[in-house]
C-alpha cells in the first residue's frame, strides 16, 4: 500500500478490488459493444477497384503514370474520367453521320431540307452538321493569357473543334501576342508599383501598356474599313464575324484566330465590349460613327449548331460566359452528349461558374444518359496534359476528316 491508501503489485500497478474490477468488465462489454455496431454491416461492394497510384521504382513511363490515375483517387481519377469522355467524342466524331440513331433529333434528321432553303442564303449553315459530333470548347480570357493558347492553337490549326466560345480578353491577347509578347513573373507583386511601370497583371503574368496600344490602332484601321464595307456593300457585323475579319487580318500562323478563319471555326463572345475591344468601339463611335454589331444574328448562327447538330460535345475551361453560352445553346437539343468541365468553381453559391454537371441535367443543358465529368482544377495545369492524352493522340485520324 502506498501513502495514499491503495494496493500496487510489486511493478507498481494499481491493484483492483472486486467491485473495481466488475465495473471496468461492464465498461470493456460496453466499448466492445460501441465498436461492433460500428463496423457491424459487412461490405457489400460491386466490382471494387482497389487504390493504387503509380510506382516509381520502376522509372518514369509517363504512359503508365497516366494510366495510374484512373486509381489514384480524387481528381486524379476524375482526370483519368475525362479522358475517357474526351475520347468518347471523338470516337463519335470519326463515324459516319448516322441520322437513323435514336438520339437524333427531328431538326438533325431535318437539316438537309433547311440547309435547302437557308444556304443559299447564307454558306454559314453549311457548317451546321459536317460531322457525326460538333464540339465545342469553351474558355476563359485567362487561357489566352497563358500558355494553355499553344494547346488551343493545335486544336484549331488542325480542326479539331467545330465552334469557340469565349470573353474578350480571350480574343484580343491572342493578336496581341502576334504584335508582341507578355511576360512571366510572379504572384507576390506591388499593385501600385506595376501601375506605375505600365504592367497589366494577370496572376503571376503580365502585359505591357504598350501591347494594348499596338492592337487598338490596328484594330481602328480595321473598323474604318469594316464601316466603309458596311456602308458599301451593307455588311451585317456581328461578333463572331468581327473576329473572322481579325483572323483575317493578323495573317498570323501563331494565331488561334487566324486557324479559325482558315478552317471556318466559328467564334463567339457574347459579351464581345468587356475589354480593350469595347474601349476601341466606343472610341471609335466618336471618331468616326456608324458601325453596328449584331448580337441577334450571332445567337441565330450560335443556336443553330447544337439545333442541327447529330450528337454535340462540350469541354469548358472555366466558367462564366463561356460555359453559359455553350450550354444554353445546346437546350435547343436536350443538351450535350458528352462534356468535360475544368474549373476550380463551388456550387455552394449558386453560380452557373460553379454548378455541378447535375444542376445542368436539370435544365436540360446536359443529355440525361450522358456521363459528364468535371475536373476540380485550374485549367492551366490540366488542358494541355488533357490534350495530350486525347486529340494529340488522335490527331491523324482527326486530320483525315479535317481533309475531307
Amino acid at each position: 500500500m502506498n501513502g495514499n491508501g491503495h494496493h500496487h503489485d510489486l511493478n507498481g500497478n494499481k491493484l483492483l478490488d472486486a467491485k473495481s474490477k466488475l465495473g471496468y468488465e461492464k465498461m470493456a462489454n460496453l466499448v466492445t459493444d460501441a465498436f461492433d455496431s460500428v463496423m457491424k454491416i459487412d461490405a457489400q461492394m460491386d466490382d471494387p477497384t482497389p487504390v493504387k497510384g503509380y510506382n516509381f521504382e520502376g522509372g518514369v513511363d509517363y504512359a503508365k503514370l497516366f494510366g495510374s490515375m484512373r486509381t489514384t483517387g480524387l481528381q486524379a481519377s476524375n482526370f483519368a474520367l475525362a479522358v475517357d469522355e474526351i475520347n468518347k467524342m471523338i470516337e463519335c466524331k470519326l463515324k459516319k453521320i448516322d441520322l437513323d440513331a435514336p438520339e437524333v433529333t427531328e431538326s438533325a434528321r431535318r437539316y438537309q431540307e433547311v440547309l435547302d432553303t437557308l444556304g443559299k442564303a447564307d454558306d454559314y449553315y453549311a457548317q451546321c452538321q459536317l460531322t457525326n459530333c460538333t464540339i465545342f470548347l469553351g474558355y476563359t480570357s485567362n487561357m489566352i493569357s497563358s500558355g494553355v493558347r499553344e494547346s488551343i492553337l493545335f486544336l484549331a490549326k488542325n480542326r479539331m473543334i467545330d465552334c469557340i466560345v469565349t470573353t474578350t480578353g480571350g480574343i484580343e491577347e491572342d493578336f496581341m501576342k502576334c504584335m508582341a509578347p507578355s511576360f512571366m513573373d510572379k504572384f507576390e507583386y506591388d499593385g501600385v508599383d506595376s501601375r506605375l511601370r505600365g504592367l497589366n497583371r494577370i496572376g503571376n503574368m503580365y502585359v505591357p501598356n504598350d501591347n494594348y496600344r499596338l492592337f487598338e490602332s490596328w484594330l481602328l484601321d480595321i473598323l474604318d474599313k469594316m464601316l466603309d464595307e458596311q456602308k458599301e456593300n451593307h455588311t451585317n457585323w456581328t461578333p463572331s464575324k468581327l473576329i473572322h475579319r481579325l483572323g483575317k487580318e493578323i495573317n498570323h500562323p501563331e494565331s488561334v484566330y487566324y486557324w479559325c478563319y482558315k478552317n471556318r471555326i466559328p467564334v463567339f463572345c457574347p459579351a464581345i465590349t468587356d475589354g480593350a475591344i469595347g474601349d476601341t468601339l466606343f472610341y471609335h463611335s466618336f471618331k468616326r460613327p456608324g458601325i453596328k454589331i449584331d448580337l441577334v444574328e450571332d445567337i441565330q448562327r450560335m443556336n443553330s449548331l447544337p439545333l442541327f447538330a447529330v450528337n454535340t460535345a462540350a469541354i469548358i475551361l472555366g466558367g462564366g460566359t463561356p460555359k453559359h453560352h455553350i450550354l444554353n445553346a445546346n437546350c435547343m437539343r436536350n443538351g450535350v452528349n458528352f462534356s468535360v468541365f475544368v474549373n476550380t468553381g463551388q456550387y455552394f453559391d449558386g453560380s452557373d461558374s460553379g454548378a455541378k454537371p447535375e444542376e445542368a441535367l436539370s435544365w436540360a443543358k446536359i443529355r440525361l444518359n450522358a456521363t459528364p465529368v468535371k475536373i476540380h482544377c485550374e485549367a492551366s495545369l490540366v488542358f494541355p496534359l488533357l490534350v495530350a492524352e486525347t486529340f494529340a493522340k488522335k490527331y491523324p485520324l482527326l486530320d483525315s476528316i479535317k481533309s475531307k
